[in-house]
């Protein structure tokens, strides 16, 4: 049977007309020009991030292994673990309360920012002039963080806005920023309030984005308001939302200008952030060594996080 079909094959290949195969042989140069000149397209972008992302990330990784002043490339000392040993040994605030403070920042900034801008969101959609009211709350996303932090400072001292309301209510001044009790929720409250204005943008577009059909249905069956917002708009912002905590959670964990404007990490350690303390480490302590090892266990619990929150959203979608 494969004696037969040999011939058989060599005689399709000898009728096959010559210019078949200078067509394929056409295809694959013009394939692999192609190739060449999307690579040629593509060199400014690579370069730019090999110098700016690829190199240094490979320095940091360098140096926090390392023990550097930050001035000299010849002095720096290889240590092994040591600067991540160093985080996490005893008499070490790195974990406690540094690492847990900066979580803590980061869960409170994406529930209260998650919270009010879904609320914000679906008020919105229901309003006419709808691209005024987007500005309006978008306006603190272009405004300097120094300028939020040194207005919402004033408003939290002892004769500021914040105290004055209170006092009008009938309840005694509160010491906001000089309390360790109050200083991290009253920042929290400044970080959230100040990146609402984006993720109402992004829920707003998710709102656009259900079918009108499914309202109407929820209408015909006589569901009201509050059913209607948790079993149909809800899941269906899914997306939106998932986008929304993601970003704002990264936010939160990388945060650290506004909390040196407001506070400096104080009183005590009370606001004290990974980022902060990284700051601290490399530029007012000269320890490269300990700043890079700590943006490496930062980085570790950026990506967790990440990870957990993609799990989490994903599962909640297969089970519905």
């Amino acid at each position: 049977m494969v004696n037969a079909l040999v011939p058989e094959t060599a005689e399709r290949a000898a009728r096959r007309p010559p210019s078949a195969g200078r067509a394929v042989d056409g295809v694959g140069r013009t394939r692999r020009r192609q190739v060449v000149v999307a690579y040629l397209f593509l060199a400014p972008t690579l370069l730019f991030f090999a110098v700016f992302l690829i190199l240094p990330l490979g320095f940091a990784l360098l140096l926090s292994m390392s023990r550097w002043a930050g001035f000299d490339l010849g002095d720096i000392h290889p240590v092994g673990l040591d600067n991540f040993t160093g985080l996490f040994a005893d008499g070490s605030t790195f974990l406690a309360p540094i690492l847990t403070n900066t979580l803590l920042f980061a869960l409170g900034t994406v529930a209260l920012a998650l919270t009010g801008s879904v609320l914000v969101a679906t008020c919105i959609d229901k309003l006419r002039f709808q691209g005024l009211w987007r500005t309006l709350y978008f306006l603190p996303i272009v405004t300097t963080v120094v300028a939020v932090g040194n207005v919402w400072k004033y408003m939290y001292e002892p004769g500021g806005l914040v105290n004055g309301v209170l006092n009008a209510l009938g309840i005694g001044s509160v010491a906001f920023l000089q309390d360790p009790d109050t200083a991290l929720p009253a920042v929290v409250v400044v970080q959230a309030w100040a990146s609402v204005g984006s993720a109402i943008l992004i829920l707003t577009a998710g709102l656009k984005s259900v079918p009108e059909s499914y309202y109407e249905a929820a209408a015909l069956d006589g569901a009201g308001p509050v059913t209607v917002f948790f079993r149909i708009t809800l899941p269906l912002l899914r997306p939106s939302l998932l986008f929304v905590c993601i970003t704002q959670f990264l936010t939160g964990l990388q945060s650290f200008a506004l909390i040196i404007v407001m506070t400096k990490g104080g009183p005590g350690d009370a606001t004290d952030v990974a980022a902060l303390e990284m700051y601290r480490q490399a530029f007012s302590y000269g320890d490269w060594g300990t700043a890079s090892a700590a943006a490496f266990v930062l980085f570790v619990v950026v990506l967790v996080v990440t990870l957990l929150q993609l799990w989490i959203f994903r599962r909640k979608g297969e089970d519905t």
